[in-house]
């Protein structure tokens, strides 16, 4: 498990980038339920940092391409399917696992 930081870090609808050895990882925070999702969109890699978070989805800045925070699938370009990773909040600390 990666140590992502602090509950703290990650403002109430905000979003906070972290790098691990694999890569970068966008933090989401909705109502203290941390998401973490690859920083890079599936479709042409644009980075994920200004996508919107709206009921239940983030979509990527370039294109519009909406993913489920739930699985990461999106139901307009199936074939595009963005990367999440499993959260374990031990206190206020975030723990992502990347051994995917």
């Amino acid at each position: 498990m990666f140590n992502a930081g602090s509950i703290s870090d990650v403002p109430n609808f905000g979003k906070k980038v972290v790098s691990t050895d694999s890569g970068e990882i966008l933090l989401v925070n909705i109502k203290g339920v941390i998401h973490a999702v690859e920083n890079e969109c599936p479709h042409q890699g644009c980075p994920m940092t200004a996508a919107v978070v709206k009921d239940g989805t983030i979509s990527c800045p370039r294109h519009g391409y909406r993913f489920s925070l739930v699985d990461g699938s999106c139901s307009e370009h199936p074939d595009s399917v963005l990367t999440l990773f499993p959260v374990v909040l031990e206190g206020e600390t975030i723990l992502v696992d990347v051994s995917r």
